[in-house]
């Protein structure tokens, strides 16, 4: 079903934007309203745009880009806000994942969940 890279969800701090994939709107509303915040403080604080993307393999990757013109994009920042938002939200994030491995990717959930375990 899914081959390419997919977006989970993006914030744009240039047009104010937010967006969320609605192929995922079967996701709690809690959820939808976690990455939403994550995302949008991220834009706010760092500046530029984040995208929560799937690759190939179902893992959930941090994308940023900012415009050459952007003085207020911290890039160092960016890198170190990115690992703490991994490190806060680590739980989430892996379940993120399970999520899409199995009801996008068709992967059996107990093979899965042992995979990622270990």
């Amino acid at each position: 079903m899914y081959k390419d890279k997919i977006v989970l969800c993006g914030a744009n701090a240039y047009e104010k934007k937010y967006y969320f994939n609605e192929d995922f709107s079967a996701l709690p509303q809690s959820i939808q309203d976690e990455l939403h915040i994550m995302c949008v403080l991220y834009t706010e604080e760092i500046s530029g745009i984040l995208t929560l993307e799937y690759d190939e393999d179902g893992r959930l990757e941090f994308k940023t880009e900012a415009l050459e013109s952007d003085a207020m994009y911290d890039e160092i920042g960016s890198v170190l806000r990115i690992k703490q938002l991994r490190a806060e939200k680590q739980e989430l994030l892996e379940s993120l994942e399970l999520y899409y491995r199995v009801f996008f990717l068709g992967e059996d959930a107990e093979e899965t969940r042992k995979e990622t375990e270990e």
